[in-house]
């Protein structure tokens, strides 16, 4: 019975063994920036997730890019502007303001806007009718005494 149970606590404790990704810099700043640029970056599969958090194979993938291009003397930007190459604007959280997506900012506070002016101009013909539906109830309530 102690073979069995030991047996399956091996088969189990296998399971559990997982594997971490190690980058080693010999410059702190290089680390700092590492860290930094995984944070900054979107995980292209998860889509609201940065690269630093997901566990999707992408993922691991552009960290290890990140690191890879990091060793070879690349700056910030030009780490960035790679994976925007590669991956597009998306994989950024901040994207480039340009004609297509300053729609996306136009659009929400145009419509805000709009809705504002629609109720605005609603409310007055709303009371009117208010006061004419009590002014009916008066005089139904009226000839009924």
């Amino acid at each position: 019975m102690q073979r069995v149970i030991v047996m399956a606590l091996l088969l189990f404790s296998l399971c559990a063994v997982a594997s971490e990704e190690i980058y080693e810099f010999d410059d702190p700043a290089r680390e700092a920036l590492f860290k930094e640029l995984t944070l900054e970056l979107r995980c292209p599969q998860c889509q609201n997730q940065n690269i630093a958090d997901s566990n999707a194979m992408i993922a691991r993938d552009l960290r290890r890019k990140v690191y890879q291009l990091l060793q070879q003397g690349k700056s910030r930007e030009e780490v960035i502007d790679y994976m925007k190459a590669r991956y597009g604007d998306f994989v950024s959280y901040e994207p480039p303001v340009t004609p297509a997506t300053i729609w996306l900012w136009v659009l929400p506070v145009g419509f805000v806007i709009l809705a504002g002016w629609v109720i605005a101009r609603s409310r007055p013909t709303a009371r009117v009718d208010d006061e004419d539906k009590l002014a009916k109830a008066n005089a139904m309530l009226e000839n009924d005494e």
